[in-house]
């Protein structure tokens, strides 16, 4: 079972994931970096391109997750390093700094909580996200057009894409089509017809959210409402 809370951390979200069901479901693509701690590991999932599925057998997770481009300050990695991978800790921070981080999330009552203050503490003492970066998310997931936004931040395309791939991963088109599936994934499973999410999401038409669907998640938009992910 999954639950989430807002995190005291702006922007943040914490979570667990306890296993539930015949097995583990795919993690779609959503712009979003996460801290993980699974049976005594501290982990970073980079941000997706494609649909992740945990291997091994189901285990219980918990997380804080990032808003699009606020995580590669925190943890001292450029985005693009973690593009489509799940890494542990101690890979970017150290062996000798994480045991002790590990041994102290390990022996808390909560480990979601424990992980959320590592976070805290961590972004107390690192510089702010981008500021330009975060009006890019928000117009994305607006629906605006990634050139008119570039425009409006004073940005050119390549410098826009220079800068996205630090803070996303990938570039500003692709964090377009990620957030544009987020959209639609909210529209069709609050019941709304697929022809009309389509058009709400801001694709083309209804095959072109067909296509998109299974290039960035795997499978049929009906099966992803229907609860395979």
């Amino acid at each position: 079972m999954y639950e989430e809370r807002p995190s005291r951390l702006p922007g943040a979200v914490v979570w667990t994931n306890t296993p539930a069901g015949p097995g583990p479901r795919p993690v779609l693509p959503d712009g979003c970096m996460d801290l993980l701690w699974c049976e005594g590991r501290l982990l970073v999932a980079g941000p997706d391109t494609r649909p992740y599925v945990p291997e091994g057998a189901p285990a219980h997770w918990a997380g804080v997750r990032f808003l699009p481009g606020t995580a590669p300050a925190l943890l001292g990695v450029p985005a693009y390093e973690l593009r489509d991978r799940r890494v542990e800790l101690a890979d970017l921070w150290g062996v000798a700094e994480v045991g002790r981080l590990r041994a102290r999330v390990g022996a808390a009552p909560d480990p979601a909580t424990a992980l959320e203050e590592l976070a805290l503490r961590r972004a107390a003492h690192t510089d702010p996200p981008d500021p330009l970066l975060g009006g890019l998310v928000t117009a994305l997931r607006a629906g605006r057009p990634v050139a008119r936004t570039a425009d409006e931040l004073g940005l050119s395309a390549r410098q826009l894409h220079r800068r996205s791939l630090s803070a996303f991963g990938y570039g500003p088109k692709t964090l377009a089509r990620i957030l544009r599936l987020q959209r639609a994934l909210a529209l069709a499973r609050k019941g709304v017809p697929f022809a009309e999410t389509a058009a709400r999401a801001g694709y083309a038409d209804q095959a072109h959210l067909a296509r998109d669907v299974r290039e960035l998640a795997g499978m049929p938009l009906g099966r992803l409402v229907g609860g395979g992910a």
